[in-house]
């Protein structure tokens, strides 16, 4: 007589997910493989991450990847190795988006406010200062800046308000009155002409408004028409409404001689 093994055939009628281990002749036990869980008859695979989120972060998530095996992801606003998690603060990096000028506030996960700090002005996201700083910030008008500050003009950072017009950069650099002008230390008055006090005057303000008298004392003649303004029948407004805490700044092509 020969024993009876039981394991034979159909993997002794164990799972296919188990082993078959042979006991006493004719006799067998279904033992589940590895990742899987049961009686040996019926064996289930085992999901790590319906325990404890698999040994994931409370803030990372568990994606089963095989029979007790899975993965561990950090939620969006958290970095790390998916075991564990730490918040990211998105005003940690580049200000969070918000201006230089701005104050940058975590409020809840991936969401932030931007506000412009005192003394400045905007959404949070463009931040302006008076109009003597935004001056130097705009490639148009840097060079009006530096003729300023050589002057030691600094009426513009006073508290104004102030009407602006600036005549472009390359216009005062090609312009080969303005080295006459400093040459005869007129230049200040020439510069002086471009300014209005008292009055933070809009595109559609000026519109509507036919002189009014520079820093400098003389008048500047404003005519409108066919969509244009233009100053002295000469300097057209090419770019406008630059507004800052202390005036407006409008970009002219020409510069205005008293």
């Amino acid at each position: 007589c020969s024993a009876i093994d039981a394991c034979e055939t159909s993997n002794g009628g164990c799972s296919a997910k188990a082993e078959c281990r042979r006991t006493t002749p004719g006799n067998r036990v279904c033992v589940c493989n590895a990742g899987y869980t049961g009686d040996g008859i019926v064996c289930i695979e085992i999901n790590p991450c319906l325990e404890s989120n698999g040994g994931c972060d409370r803030n990372a998530e568990c994606t089963q990847t095989g029979p007790n095996q899975a993965v561990c992801n950090c939620l969006k606003g958290y970095s790390g190795d998916g075991k564990t998690c730490s918040y990211i603060s998105l005003c940690s990096q580049n200000n969070g988006g918000c201006s230089e000028f701005a104050i940058c506030n975590d409020t809840e996960l991936t969401e932030r406010t931007c506000t412009c700090k005192p003394n400045y002005i905007g959404d949070g996201f463009k931040c302006r200062g008076n109009i003597f700083q935004e001056l130097l910030r705009d490639t148009n008008t840097s060079r009006f800046y530096f003729h300023l500050e050589a002057l030691s003009i600094r009426d513009l950072a006073g508290p104004g308000p102030f009407t602006l017009f600036v005549p472009r950069t390359d216009v005062l650099n090609s312009d080969p009155r303005v080295k006459d002008w400093i040459a005869k230390g007129v230049m200040a008055q020439v510069l002086r002409y471009h300014m209005v006090g008292c009055a933070s005057l809009l595109y559609s303000d000026l519109t509507a408004i036919g002189n009014i008298t520079s820093l400098h004392g003389d008048p500047i003649h404003i005519s409108y028409s066919q969509n244009s303004l233009v100053l002295n029948n000469n300097a057209e407004i090419i770019l406008s409404d630059a507004v800052g805490t202390n005036g407006v700044i409008h970009v002219i092509n020409q510069i205005l001689v008293p």
